[in-house]
Protein backbone atom coordinates (compact mmCIF):
# COMPACT_ATOMS: atom_id res chain seq x y z
CA UNK A 1 0.00 0.00 0.00
CA UNK A 2 1.42 3.45 -0.91
CA UNK A 3 2.70 5.58 1.96
CA UNK A 4 0.18 8.37 1.40
CA UNK A 5 -2.70 5.91 1.60
CA UNK A 6 -1.44 4.58 4.93
CA UNK A 7 -1.54 8.08 6.35
CA UNK A 8 -5.21 8.61 5.49
CA UNK A 9 -7.60 8.50 8.47
CA UNK A 10 -9.61 5.29 8.66
CA UNK A 11 -13.27 5.55 9.58
CA UNK A 12 -15.22 2.68 11.09
CA UNK A 13 -18.85 2.52 9.87
CA UNK A 14 -21.17 0.38 12.03
CA UNK A 15 -24.67 -0.28 10.59
CA UNK A 16 -26.68 -3.49 10.23
CA UNK A 17 -28.22 -2.26 6.96
CA UNK A 18 -25.98 -3.12 4.02
CA UNK A 19 -27.38 -0.35 1.80
CA UNK A 20 -26.40 2.27 4.39
CA UNK A 21 -22.89 0.81 4.58
CA UNK A 22 -22.47 1.09 0.81
CA UNK A 23 -23.70 4.70 0.71
CA UNK A 24 -21.58 5.86 3.66
CA UNK A 25 -18.50 4.00 2.41
CA UNK A 26 -18.68 5.82 -0.90
CA UNK A 27 -19.10 9.17 0.88
CA UNK A 28 -16.15 8.47 3.17
CA UNK A 29 -14.00 7.38 0.23
CA UNK A 30 -14.90 10.44 -1.87
CA UNK A 31 -13.99 12.64 1.12
CA UNK A 32 -10.46 11.19 0.97
CA UNK A 33 -10.65 8.77 3.87
CA UNK A 34 -10.54 4.99 4.28
CA UNK A 35 -13.96 3.40 5.01
CA UNK A 36 -14.13 0.27 7.18
CA UNK A 37 -17.76 -0.97 7.05
CA UNK A 38 -19.04 -3.62 9.51
CA UNK A 39 -22.57 -4.90 10.17
CA UNK A 40 -22.44 -5.61 13.92
CA UNK A 41 -20.86 -4.61 17.20
CA UNK A 42 -18.99 -7.92 17.26
CA UNK A 43 -17.36 -7.13 13.92
CA UNK A 44 -16.71 -3.55 15.09
CA UNK A 45 -14.83 -4.76 18.17
CA UNK A 46 -12.71 -7.07 16.03
CA UNK A 47 -11.94 -4.21 13.62
CA UNK A 48 -10.98 -1.87 16.50
CA UNK A 49 -8.77 -4.54 18.02
CA UNK A 50 -7.01 -4.87 14.68
CA UNK A 51 -6.57 -1.12 14.15
CA UNK A 52 -7.84 1.93 16.05
CA UNK A 53 -10.03 4.14 13.83
CA UNK A 54 -9.77 7.92 13.83
CA UNK A 55 -13.59 8.25 13.85
CA UNK A 56 -16.65 6.02 14.15
CA UNK A 57 -19.99 6.41 12.34
CA UNK A 58 -22.40 4.47 14.53
CA UNK A 59 -26.01 3.47 13.89
CA UNK A 60 -28.34 3.52 16.91
CA UNK A 61 -30.95 0.86 16.07
CA UNK A 62 -29.07 -2.43 15.80
CA UNK A 63 -29.95 -5.93 17.08
CA UNK A 64 -28.40 -7.40 20.26
CA UNK A 65 -26.30 -4.33 21.23
CA UNK A 66 -27.62 -0.96 20.09
CA UNK A 67 -25.54 2.10 19.30
CA UNK A 68 -26.12 3.77 22.66
CA UNK A 69 -24.82 0.75 24.59
CA UNK A 70 -21.85 0.32 22.25
CA UNK A 71 -20.98 3.99 22.65
CA UNK A 72 -20.94 3.54 26.44
CA UNK A 73 -18.64 0.53 26.06
CA UNK A 74 -16.22 2.50 23.88
CA UNK A 75 -16.14 5.51 26.24
CA UNK A 76 -15.36 3.20 29.16
CA UNK A 77 -12.28 1.74 27.43
CA UNK A 78 -8.88 3.40 27.87
CA UNK A 79 -7.89 2.78 24.24
CA UNK A 80 -11.20 3.83 22.69
CA UNK A 81 -12.62 6.60 24.90
CA UNK A 82 -11.07 9.41 22.85
CA UNK A 83 -12.27 8.21 19.45
CA UNK A 84 -14.91 10.66 18.15
CA UNK A 85 -18.29 8.99 17.59
CA UNK A 86 -20.96 10.35 15.25
CA UNK A 87 -24.38 8.74 15.54
CA UNK A 88 -26.18 7.96 12.27
CA UNK A 89 -29.88 7.21 12.57
CA UNK A 90 -33.39 7.82 11.35
CA UNK A 91 -34.24 8.63 14.98
CA UNK A 92 -33.86 12.38 15.14
CA UNK A 93 -35.87 13.29 18.24
CA UNK A 94 -34.37 15.75 20.70
CA UNK A 95 -34.35 13.03 23.39
CA UNK A 96 -32.28 10.69 21.20
CA UNK A 97 -29.80 13.43 20.36
CA UNK A 98 -29.43 14.52 23.99
CA UNK A 99 -28.92 10.92 25.09
CA UNK A 100 -26.24 10.44 22.44
CA UNK A 101 -24.36 13.59 23.48
CA UNK A 102 -24.54 12.62 27.15
CA UNK A 103 -22.97 9.28 26.31
CA UNK A 104 -20.03 11.06 24.67
CA UNK A 105 -20.90 11.33 20.98
CA UNK A 106 -19.55 14.41 19.20
CA UNK A 107 -22.27 14.75 16.54
CA UNK A 108 -25.47 13.33 15.07
CA UNK A 109 -26.32 12.78 11.39
CA UNK A 110 -29.91 11.97 10.51
CA UNK A 111 -30.95 9.74 7.61
CA UNK A 112 -31.25 10.12 4.65
CA UNK A 113 -27.59 11.06 4.27
CA UNK A 114 -26.49 14.15 2.36
CA UNK A 115 -23.00 13.87 0.90
CA UNK A 116 -22.02 17.48 1.60
CA UNK A 117 -23.24 17.30 5.20
CA UNK A 118 -21.45 14.00 5.88
CA UNK A 119 -18.22 15.29 4.29
CA UNK A 120 -18.33 18.55 6.24
CA UNK A 121 -18.90 16.84 9.57
CA UNK A 122 -16.22 14.24 8.92
CA UNK A 123 -13.69 16.94 8.05
CA UNK A 124 -14.58 19.04 11.09
CA UNK A 125 -14.37 16.27 13.66
CA UNK A 126 -11.25 14.69 12.18
CA UNK A 127 -9.50 18.06 12.37
CA UNK A 128 -10.57 18.47 15.99
CA UNK A 129 -9.44 14.92 16.78
CA UNK A 130 -6.08 15.52 15.14
CA UNK A 131 -5.62 18.75 17.09
CA UNK A 132 -6.49 16.98 20.34
CA UNK A 133 -3.99 14.19 19.61
CA UNK A 134 -1.27 16.72 18.78
CA UNK A 135 -2.06 18.66 21.94
CA UNK A 136 -1.88 15.51 24.06
CA UNK A 137 1.45 14.59 22.46
CA UNK A 138 2.76 18.09 23.16
CA UNK A 139 1.51 17.94 26.75
CA UNK A 140 3.21 14.58 27.30
CA UNK A 141 6.49 15.95 25.96
CA UNK A 142 6.12 19.08 28.08
CA UNK A 143 5.26 17.02 31.16
CA UNK A 144 8.29 14.82 30.57
CA UNK A 145 10.54 17.85 30.10
CA UNK A 146 9.22 19.59 33.24
CA UNK A 147 9.57 16.40 35.29
CA UNK A 148 13.11 15.99 34.00
CA UNK A 149 13.99 19.51 35.15
CA UNK A 150 12.29 18.98 38.52
CA UNK A 151 14.22 15.74 38.98
CA UNK A 152 17.45 17.48 38.02
CA UNK A 153 16.88 20.18 40.63
CA UNK A 154 15.92 17.55 43.23
CA UNK A 155 19.08 15.55 42.48
CA UNK A 156 21.20 18.68 42.81
CA UNK A 157 19.61 19.47 46.17
CA UNK A 158 20.20 15.91 47.36
CA UNK A 159 23.84 16.12 46.29
CA UNK A 160 24.24 19.29 48.37
CA UNK A 161 22.74 17.49 51.36
CA UNK A 162 25.00 14.48 50.84
CA UNK A 163 27.99 16.83 50.73
CA UNK A 164 26.90 18.40 54.04
CA UNK A 165 26.44 14.94 55.55
CA UNK A 166 29.93 13.97 54.35
CA UNK A 167 31.38 17.06 56.06
CA UNK A 168 29.52 16.13 59.24
CA UNK A 169 30.93 12.60 59.15
CA UNK A 170 34.48 13.93 58.81
CA UNK A 171 34.25 15.39 62.31
CA UNK A 172 34.07 11.94 63.88
CA UNK A 173 36.51 9.03 63.77
CA UNK A 174 35.33 5.80 62.10
CA UNK A 175 32.12 7.48 60.95
CA UNK A 176 32.43 7.05 57.18
CA UNK A 177 29.22 5.80 55.58
CA UNK A 178 27.42 5.97 58.92
CA UNK A 179 24.95 8.71 58.01
CA UNK A 180 24.02 6.95 54.78
CA UNK A 181 23.18 3.90 56.88
CA UNK A 182 21.00 6.04 59.17
CA UNK A 183 19.18 7.39 56.11
CA UNK A 184 18.64 3.89 54.73
CA UNK A 185 17.20 2.68 58.03
CA UNK A 186 14.86 5.68 58.25
CA UNK A 187 13.68 4.90 54.75
CA UNK A 188 13.05 1.24 55.63
CA UNK A 189 11.22 2.19 58.82
CA UNK A 190 9.05 4.77 57.02
CA UNK A 191 8.15 2.18 54.36
CA UNK A 192 7.10 -0.23 57.12
CA UNK A 193 4.96 2.44 58.81
CA UNK A 194 3.26 3.13 55.46
CA UNK A 195 1.43 -0.20 55.81
CA UNK A 196 -0.18 0.93 59.08
CA UNK A 197 -3.56 2.72 58.85
CA UNK A 198 -2.28 5.06 61.58
CA UNK A 199 0.43 6.46 59.33
CA UNK A 200 -0.38 5.57 55.71
CA UNK A 201 -2.06 8.91 54.90
CA UNK A 202 1.00 10.92 55.93
CA UNK A 203 3.73 8.69 54.56
CA UNK A 204 3.86 9.11 50.79
CA UNK A 205 6.54 8.08 48.30
CA UNK A 206 7.93 11.63 48.46
CA UNK A 207 8.00 11.44 52.25
CA UNK A 208 10.02 8.21 52.09
CA UNK A 209 12.50 9.64 49.57
CA UNK A 210 12.87 12.82 51.60
CA UNK A 211 13.44 11.22 55.01
CA UNK A 212 16.25 9.07 53.64
CA UNK A 213 18.19 12.26 52.88
CA UNK A 214 16.87 14.68 55.51
CA UNK A 215 17.54 12.34 58.47
CA UNK A 216 21.25 12.39 57.68
CA UNK A 217 21.39 16.07 58.69
CA UNK A 218 19.67 15.67 62.06
CA UNK A 219 22.87 16.64 63.93
CA UNK A 220 24.16 19.28 61.54
CA UNK A 221 23.98 21.78 64.40
CA UNK A 222 26.90 20.01 66.11
CA UNK A 223 29.14 21.96 63.71
CA UNK A 224 28.60 24.85 66.10
CA UNK A 225 29.39 22.84 69.25
CA UNK A 226 32.99 22.98 70.48
CA UNK A 227 35.02 19.76 70.22
CA UNK A 228 35.88 19.78 73.92
CA UNK A 229 32.14 19.32 74.59
CA UNK A 230 31.07 17.28 71.56
CA UNK A 231 33.92 14.75 71.86
CA UNK A 232 34.33 14.80 75.61
CA UNK A 233 35.13 11.44 77.19
CA UNK A 234 32.90 11.11 80.20
CA UNK A 235 29.68 12.78 81.34
CA UNK A 236 28.96 16.40 80.50
CA UNK A 237 28.52 18.98 83.22
CA UNK A 238 25.08 20.63 83.51
CA UNK A 239 26.47 23.71 81.77
CA UNK A 240 28.04 21.64 78.99
CA UNK A 241 24.82 19.69 78.54
CA UNK A 242 22.84 22.90 78.04
CA UNK A 243 25.33 23.94 75.36
CA UNK A 244 25.08 20.50 73.70
CA UNK A 245 21.30 20.76 73.53
CA UNK A 246 21.63 23.93 71.47
CA UNK A 247 22.64 21.85 68.44
CA UNK A 248 18.95 21.29 67.61
CA UNK A 249 18.14 24.97 67.20
CA UNK A 250 21.49 25.81 65.63
CA UNK A 251 21.04 23.09 63.01
CA UNK A 252 17.44 24.02 62.26
CA UNK A 253 18.32 27.71 61.93
CA UNK A 254 21.08 26.86 59.48
CA UNK A 255 18.76 24.74 57.34
CA UNK A 256 15.97 27.33 57.51
CA UNK A 257 18.20 29.77 55.66
CA UNK A 258 18.41 27.25 52.81
CA UNK A 259 14.66 26.55 53.05
CA UNK A 260 13.85 30.26 52.75
CA UNK A 261 15.43 30.45 49.30
CA UNK A 262 14.32 27.00 48.07
CA UNK A 263 10.67 27.78 47.35
CA UNK A 264 9.50 25.82 50.42
CA UNK A 265 11.11 22.61 49.22
CA UNK A 266 9.60 19.56 50.99
CA UNK A 267 12.96 17.84 51.49
CA UNK A 268 14.58 20.88 53.13
CA UNK A 269 11.46 21.57 55.20
CA UNK A 270 11.62 18.02 56.56
CA UNK A 271 15.33 18.42 57.33
CA UNK A 272 14.49 21.53 59.39
CA UNK A 273 11.86 19.60 61.38
CA UNK A 274 14.15 16.67 62.03
CA UNK A 275 17.09 18.82 63.10
CA UNK A 276 14.90 20.84 65.49
CA UNK A 277 12.65 18.16 66.97
CA UNK A 278 14.46 14.79 66.93
CA UNK A 279 15.18 15.11 70.68
CA UNK A 280 11.57 15.82 71.62
CA UNK A 281 9.95 13.01 73.65
CA UNK A 282 6.52 11.47 73.27
CA UNK A 283 5.59 12.37 76.86
CA UNK A 284 6.74 15.98 76.52
CA UNK A 285 9.97 15.60 78.51
CA UNK A 286 12.31 16.29 75.58
CA UNK A 287 13.91 19.42 74.19
CA UNK A 288 14.08 22.14 72.88
CA UNK A 289 10.31 22.87 73.24
CA UNK A 290 8.87 20.02 75.24
CA UNK A 291 6.47 19.02 72.49
CA UNK A 292 4.20 16.08 73.25
CA UNK A 293 2.72 13.21 71.21
CA UNK A 294 1.61 14.07 67.68
CA UNK A 295 2.78 17.66 68.18
CA UNK A 296 6.19 16.27 67.25
CA UNK A 297 6.52 16.06 63.44
CA UNK A 298 6.25 12.51 62.11
CA UNK A 299 9.65 12.69 60.42
CA UNK A 300 11.31 13.64 63.71
CA UNK A 301 9.58 10.79 65.60
CA UNK A 302 10.82 8.28 63.02
CA UNK A 303 14.35 9.64 63.05
CA UNK A 304 14.47 9.69 66.87
CA UNK A 305 13.86 5.95 67.08
CA UNK A 306 16.47 5.11 64.44
CA UNK A 307 18.95 7.61 65.93
CA UNK A 308 18.74 6.25 69.50
CA UNK A 309 18.86 2.61 68.41
CA UNK A 310 21.92 3.39 66.30
CA UNK A 311 23.60 5.21 69.21
CA UNK A 312 22.98 2.29 71.58
CA UNK A 313 24.54 -0.17 69.13
CA UNK A 314 27.76 1.80 68.64
CA UNK A 315 30.69 2.85 70.75
CA UNK A 316 30.68 6.41 72.00
CA UNK A 317 33.57 8.45 73.36
CA UNK A 318 32.03 8.08 76.82
CA UNK A 319 30.92 4.39 76.70
CA UNK A 320 31.07 1.08 74.83
CA UNK A 321 28.26 -0.18 72.61
CA UNK A 322 25.41 -2.18 74.14
CA UNK A 323 24.55 -5.61 72.81
CA UNK A 324 21.60 -5.76 70.43
CA UNK A 325 19.50 -7.48 73.10
CA UNK A 326 20.33 -4.77 75.65
CA UNK A 327 19.60 -2.05 73.08
CA UNK A 328 16.16 -3.48 72.33
CA UNK A 329 15.35 -3.73 76.04
CA UNK A 330 16.29 -0.09 76.55
CA UNK A 331 14.26 0.97 73.50
CA UNK A 332 11.20 -0.96 74.70
CA UNK A 333 11.44 0.58 78.16
CA UNK A 334 11.24 4.03 76.52
CA UNK A 335 8.08 3.25 74.50
CA UNK A 336 5.35 5.68 75.48
CA UNK A 337 7.80 7.94 77.27
CA UNK A 338 10.48 8.84 74.77
CA UNK A 339 9.06 7.14 71.67
CA UNK A 340 5.69 6.93 69.91
CA UNK A 341 4.30 3.57 71.18
CA UNK A 342 2.53 2.81 67.88
CA UNK A 343 5.80 3.28 66.02
CA UNK A 344 7.68 1.14 68.52
CA UNK A 345 5.26 -1.72 67.95
CA UNK A 346 6.17 -1.71 64.25
CA UNK A 347 9.86 -1.05 64.94
CA UNK A 348 10.07 -4.24 67.02
CA UNK A 349 8.82 -6.22 64.02
CA UNK A 350 11.21 -4.76 61.44
CA UNK A 351 14.41 -3.91 63.37
CA UNK A 352 16.07 -7.18 62.27
CA UNK A 353 15.97 -5.93 58.66
CA UNK A 354 17.94 -2.80 59.51
CA UNK A 355 21.66 -2.39 58.96
CA UNK A 356 24.10 -1.48 61.71
CA UNK A 357 27.85 -1.68 61.10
Amino acid sequence: MPANKQQKPNILIVDDVSANLVILSEMVKSAGYIPRPVISVKQALAAINQKIPQLILLDITMPEIDGFEFCSMLKAGAKTRDIPIIFISGLDSVEDKVKGFKLGAVDYIAKPFEKEEVTLRLNTHLKIYKMQQELETYNRKLHKMVNSQIQKVADEQKNIFYALASMLESRYDDYEGHLKMIGGNCRLFAMSLQFSPKFDKEITSNFIDSIEVASQLRDIGTFKIRDNILLKEGPLSPEEWEIMKLHTEKGANCLEKIYKYSGNNELIGMAVDIARYHHENWDGSGYPYGLKGAEIPLSARITAIIDVYDALNHDRCYRKAYSNKESLQIMQSESGRRFDPDMMEIFNKVQKQMHYN
